[in-house]
């Protein structure tokens, strides 16, 4: 519901504030006093592009602010999608600078003016004659006989298993393509994985055969090199430990003179222990190393293939031929597997296709029960709008194709006229014509379902005093249920409204500007009967009018 509108400096508005309440509200004044103003005001709320014209000074900004209550509208899931905060009375702003750009928010937060645009239809509609358009939509169509069929669960649920179904097709291409380029690399990657398992590669197994390679490729000199450090450990004359193990025997004899002597001694023996087993060491190396041109040529060719893997797969670590080798395992794996894949996923498919018919057939099954019970109420309808003879042909065709909300095409044919040829609504039903139905439509889903507030903008062109009396009748019914606005320049209907505004222009020097303004009492008589008769109103005029507000 629209609960209040702010326009500041736009087109000849200065600033105009006001409130709306619940029901019919209608808005008068002579033709051109504003009446579009207000509507492009409203429509920059409710997302239209906007330029520097908007502005009455373009020196100051434009700032048009319209508070919904939404409450009933159940939308905390849309603007969750669109990362809005949530409020009960929801505040949209708009904001055209004198610089000519445009900024738009809810509950303070900045939207985009796609964002404004996927919101604002949930919050109000405004229909023209040239916007009843839509009745020509098989869209809407199908948005009319759904809310009569109760549908909207069903839908739901089927839209969900819809997204599902072609979730899983597009898994099952997958595979399919994937097998397709799969065959032609099955036995590459088979070939390059049986190379790598056969390396029998390790962590770390690099570093130790390249230490293997460089001592079985040098044994002389290493033999050479542990000899020499035996002879300057062991040699009877001058040998390391000969000496050291002299000094041990020297400081042994000066233990009794002090702990300092005896510390020294343990330190010395400490090391003629460590060098001793160091010598034993390299007595043992030098006698276990030895030349082995059979070990030497299998580490090389161990290495060889070690080396040839890290150049084919680009790489430097056995670490990283690691993961290729079990990357490479695991697509031969879904190669192999990919055929039962293909299967399970065909299969689910099926089951996926075999629950959307059923949801698809009760969805159909309800919408052929509504059928007749809206060609009724919508033929009665048009009948007290002067439309005695039209009548409807609701054609439900089931398909085998799945759409966004089932299997069936729905022809929605209008004849106006006793014995006439039934056509679609866009080729034979007038603009009048389309404005009658469309108010019909609205009236009959208004039962169903909550709607936004809609805003019907002269949708009583062209038509008679009889008529337009049943047309206000119906837009009163609608407030019951409801928030209705309707900008009409007919009494007939204006004076159906709960509350009654009027759009006027107001000079000031040299400047006009328009404004609004609720009519209460004889205030609204005299506008009423204005309408009538014109600027001179009569007694007659006036006693009319009071007659039809008292209706």
């Amino acid at each position: 519901m629209l609960r209040e509108l702010s326009i500041k400096n736009y087109a000849l508005i200065d600033d105009l504030k006001v409130s709306f309440g619940k029901g019919l509200t209608v808005i008068t004044g002579e033709t051109g006093s504003g009446k579009s103003v207000l509507l492009g005001g409203l429509s920059l709320v409710l997302g239209k592009r906007a330029d520097l014209n908007s502005l009455k000074d373009r020196e100051k900004k434009c700032v048009i602010e319209a508070e919904f209550v939404v409450s009933d509208y159940k939308l905390q899931t849309l603007f969750a999608e669109f990362d809005l905060d949530y409020e009960a009375h929801t505040i949209i702003r708009r904001e055209i600078l004198p610089g000519g750009k445009s900024r738009a928010f809810v509950n303070d937060t900045p939207v985009t003016l796609d964002i404004l645009s996927a919101l604002s239809p949930k919050l109000i509609d405004i229909h023209s004659q040239h916007q009843t358009l839509e009745l020509t939509r098989n869209e809407f169509q199908f948005q009319v006989i759904d809310a009569l069929a109760g549908n909207r669960e069903l839908i739901d649920s089927y839209t969900a298993q819809l997204g599902a179904y072609y979730q899983t097709k597009k898994e099952l291409q997958r595979l399919i393509d994937f097998q397709k380029e799969s065959d032609k690399e099955r036995d590459y990657n088979a070939f390059l994985l049986q190379e790598l398992k056969e390396a029998k590669l390790q962590s770390g197994m690099l570093e130790e055969l390249e230490a293997d390679f460089e001592q079985l490729s040098n044994v002389e000199y290493i033999k050479e090199k542990l000899a020499f450090s035996s002879q300057l450990l062991s040699d009877e004359q001058s040998g390391i430990l000969v000496h050291l193990n002299n000094m041990r025997s020297t400081l042994g004899k000066l233990g009794a003179y002090g702990k300092k002597f005896e510390e020294l001694y343990e330190r010395v023996n400490s090391a003629f222990i460590e060098l001793d087993d160091t010598f034993n060491e390299i007595q043992n190396l030098n006698e276990t190393v030895e030349a082995d041109p059979v070990q030497l040529e299998e580490v090389s060719s161990k290495l060889q293939v070690l080396y040839d893997l890290q150049k084919k797969h680009g790489v430097l670590e056995i670490e990283e031929l690691i993961g290729i080798r079990e990357a490479l395992a695991e697509k031969v794996s879904v190669t192999e597997n990919i055929e039962q894949q293909i299967k399970d996923k065909q299969l689910q498919v099926l089951k996926q296709e075999e629950a959307l018919g059923k949801a698809a057939d009760s969805i159909s099954q309800n919408r052929k029960k509504a059928a007749p019970e809206l060609k009724k109420s919508l033929e009665e309808s048009l009948k007290k709008l002067g439309m005695p003879n039209a009548t409807f042909q609701i054609e439900i065709v089931p398909t085998t194709s799945f759409f966004a909300n089932g299997r069936d095409e729905l022809q929605f044919l209008f004849s106006a006229n006793k014995g006439g040829h039934y056509g679609t609504l866009k080729k034979v039903a007038s603009g009048g014509e389309l404005s009658r139905i469309m108010l019909s439509i609205k009236a009959i889903l208004s039962g169903y379902e909550m709607l936004p507030t809609i805003m019907f903008d002269e949708i009583d062109t062209g038509v008679s005093g009889e008529v337009a009396d049943k047309m206000g009748d119906i837009m009163k019914q609608m407030g019951g249920r409801m928030q209705v606005f309707a900008i009409t320049h007919l009494p007939q209907i204006a004076v159906k409204g709960e509350r009654h505004f009027k759009i006027y222009k107001e000079e000031s020097g040299k400047t006009t500007s328009t404004e609004i303004r609720e009519l209460e009492g004889e205030g609204r008589v005299r506008e009423i009967a204005e309408m009538m008769s014109g600027k001179n109103i009569s007694e007659s005029a006036l006693s009319h009018a009071r007659e039809l507000l008292l209706l």
